[in-house]
Parts: C-alpha cells; structure tokens; sequence
C-alpha cells in the first residue's frame, strides 16, 4: 500500500491538506473521498485504519483536512489556528470539497477515478449531500452519523448569546481548549439559507445513498437519520445497535485493529459502494 500527501488551495486560499491511500496494481480504482465533521480532521483516531481498510478492499481513500479545520499545516492533531477555525463557514467547507474534487478528477497526481464516491460524516455529512445534490461528478453517497439540520448544532439560547456577543465558544474535550466559533458562519447559514437546507438538499439527491447511524449516537441523534431517510424514497438507512457518535472510536487511537462497531459500518459501506 502507498500513501501519498498532497497540497492545494481552498478557501480564502488557504491550504487543503490531504493523504491518498492506494493498494498495489488498484491505481485506476474507484475513489472514496472522506470528509470529516466538525471538530474533525484527517489524522484523528481510526481514520488511518478506515483508510487502509478500503485499501485493501481495492477502493482508492482519499481524507483531507477542510482549510479553516484548526489545523496548520504543522499540525497532525492539534488545533494550532483557531483564528482559521473561527473563520470557517458551511459555505468554505463546500467550496473546499469542490476543489478537491476537482483535484481528484483533473489526474494531475494521480489516475482520475471512472468512479468516486463520498463518505461524510456528522456534519461533513450534511456537507456531502448537499454537495452529491449539485454535483454529478459524485456516483455514491454514504453518510455516518450526519446531521440532518445545521441549526440542530446548537440550542436557541446559545444562538442569542452567540448574536449578542459575535462569537461562540466550544469547548475541545480532549485538549479543554475553547475554541471561537464567529458570528460569519450564522450570517452564512441565513444568507444562504436555500443552499445550506440539508433536508431540501436530501430531496435532491438522485444517487445511490447509504445513511448509516448509531442508535445510541448522543451527538447527533438518530431521529435525524430517520428524517433524512424520510426525504428520499431510495436511499437505504442502517442503524447500529448500540453505537455512538463514532462508532466507538477515539482520539487518540492505540490499537492495531477498527472498533468492532466501526469495523461493522466499514463493512456495510464497503458492500454498498461494491
């Protein structure tokens, strides 16, 4: 298996950090392109091993970091540009994901995929669908634990706080920073209120599409999953019994093996992207 880096430009030209996984003799194969969720970034916990999961199944993985994620280009794991961080809108994430797309596709350091699929996860996988509903570059979606609802990610009470003052504060648990969240991205999800409705975007998707979740997923609950589920007549819901938010990952992440839970939802995307 080889893993190779890449660099490119994403929002307000900041840098768009990457990994492509690839078994030996599977360089023109399908492309699975991970997008990670908020608070996320590419090297957290087990995602090396999803990587090389599908990699070894013959699938092509590619994982980035989003421009405005937190992270310098310095950084594998620790938040280190809060000042990107606090700038980030669901709008950049999109533009972000177009470009790598695009990166992908063009074949400048890689064969271009015949087929590419997306895999996104909490809200990078609302991000997904809303890009899988514009984008007909994208064959197949999975979600893992999406949200349905942008505003779901925060109480009416925070938002008042949030509008008062310009900023709201989320806490990192493993690092106990608090991490600036500014009033733009509020301002983008009214400005954009059309585009950025994940619900109205699931009714546009015309892809074959796996929503997966955990029944025990107290990040996101799995009534959203339902609600996705109910936008679209063929798309295809999995519910782990059991499961939370990840799957029973963690960051950091010391074994050698995926969680079992994890192990499981790799399992049944890899079949649906087969």
């Amino acid at each position: 298996m080889t893993i190779s880096h890449f660099s490119i430009k994403g929002a307000s030209d900041k840098v768009i950090n990457g990994d492509v996984f690839t078994a030996e003799a599977a360089s023109n194969a399908p492309l699975i392109v991970f997008v990670h969720g908020f608070k996320g970034f590419k090297d957290w916990g087990t995602h090396h091993l999803t990587a090389s999961f599908f990699a070894g199944l013959g699938f092509r993985f590619l994982k980035f970091n989003f421009s405005h994620a937190g992270l310098s280009s310095k950084s594998n794991d620790v938040f280190d540009d809060l000042n990107s961080f606090s700038a980030n809108t669901f709008s950049k994430e999109l533009f972000d994901l177009d470009q790598v797309i695009t990166f992908a596709m063009s074949g400048k350091e890689f064969p271009a995929p015949e087929k590419l699929f997306l895999i996104g996860h909490s809200l990078g996988g609302g991000i997904s669908i809303i890009q899988t509903a514009e984008d007909k570059r994208i064959d197949k979606l999975v979600t893992w634990a999406s949200v349905g609802n942008f505003r779901s990610l925060w109480s009416n009470e925070q938002e008042e706080a949030w509008r008062r003052n310009g900023v709201m504060y989320v806490e990192n648990s493993r690092t106990g920073q608090q991490m600036p969240v500014d009033i733009g991205l509020l301002n983008d999800l009214n400005q954009n209120s059309e585009r950025l409705d994940v619900l109205n975007a699931a009714r546009m998707i015309d892809k074959p599409w796996l929503i997966i979740h955990g029944e025990a997923d107290a990040v996101v609950p799995a009534e959203q999953a339902h609600e996705l589920n109910r936008q679209q007549e063929t798309s295809k819901l999995l519910l782990v019994t059991g499961a939370d938010h990840v799957f029973g990952g963690r960051h950091p992440w010391a074994e050698d093996e995926l969680p079992v839970q994890l192990r499981q939802v790799c399992e049944a995307t890899a079949a649906f992207l087969q």
